[in-house]
């Protein structure tokens, strides 16, 4: 039982890190460190830097939201704590 405890608070973790490593490269990579490289490309007449940081970062963090309740769900119907 506790190996299984200890496996899936690894499956939680991994998934916790993977969705931060995200929500860090939008926010902060793509939104400040390389935004002055992507104001070249121009989206709907607006520069993509401008654009991604403004708006773009927050349709992926919405979509990070969906994304981890999803895996959450599969993890704990893995590890069979999941709710009915």
């Amino acid at each position: 039982m506790e190996d299984q405890g200890k496996a899936y608070w690894s499956a939680t973790l991994k998934l916790i890190y993977g969705i931060l490593t995200v929500w860090f490269l939008v926010s902060f990579v793509a939104g400040i460190l390389i935004a002055p490289q992507m104001d070249n490309i121009k989206l709907g007449g607006y520069p993509l830097g401008f654009w991604f940081a403004q708006q773009g970062s927050m349709y992926v963090f919405i979509a990070l939201i969906f994304i981890y309740a999803k895996l959450m769900g599969n993890i704990d119907r893995r590890f069979d704590v999941h709710e009915e």
